[in-house]
């Protein structure tokens, strides 16, 4: 875990351990489900852990607050997050019931008592979040009609409220299409590898 050892130098031996747990337990669950392409094995922590990270560069989740993240697929971003904000409570969804068992299989391994995951849609969600978290599972229009109503109150939520939406490419086209008001943060600002050249987190804040 050298990369996010190198960008995440804070880290206490303890979440440095459940990192590289997650990997072991990734690369066995994904042996079985192909939670990630077959090919970008080798690349796991950069393309898959670091990306999910290129979050907590940008907000850092009040303690106490919810984070729902949406198609989390093998448990991404939300696994990486879980061990980053230990004292934040994730909310895992995605309407395979395979990848949610992996993924719930990969918690219980890691001690992860902050985070729950079930297989449901956003859309189907009666909690409120202070956050929400995923990484370009639909455009943003459609997305945010998923999760519009998934806020709590501003009034009653925690600091940076918001999508935190991990896309890559030109967006100018998609934002505009949402009528959202979303600021872009390029990854390169953060991290050095060429993958992250076109990457981004789309905020969109709640309200």
């Amino acid at each position: 875990m050298n990369l996010i050892n190198h960008y995440f130098p804070l880290l206490t031996d303890h979440q440095r351990q459940q990192f590289q747990q997650l990997d072991t337990e990734f690369r066995g669950w994904n042996e079985r489900l192909n939670l990630v392409a077959r090919t970008d094995v080798d690349n796991l922590e950069e393309r898959h852990f670091l990306h999910s990270l290129g979050i907590a560069k940008v907000v850092e989740f009040a303690p106490g607050s919810s984070v729902l993240d949406v198609g989390t697929g093998g448990g991404l971003p939300g696994l990486p997050l879980a061990i980053m904000f230990p004292e934040v409570k994730f909310h895992l969804v995605d309407s395979i019931g395979k990848k949610i068992r992996a993924v719930q299989e990969m918690a219980h391994a890691l001690h992860l008592t902050n985070l729950t995951a079930e297989q449901t849609r956003a859309e189907q969600l009666r909690p409120k979040y202070d956050y929400v978290v995923s990484r370009a599972v639909a455009r943003l229009a459609t997305f945010h009609t998923w999760i519009a109503h998934r806020y709590k109150p501003r009034h009653e939520a925690a600091p940076g409220s918001g999508l935190y939406y991990l896309k890559g490419g030109d967006l100018a086209e998609e934002i505009q299409e949402s009528g959202l008001q979303a600021t872009l943060i390029d990854l390169p600002d953060f991290f050095q590898e060429p993958f992250f050249e076109t990457k981004k987190v789309v905020v969109v804040r709640n309200g």
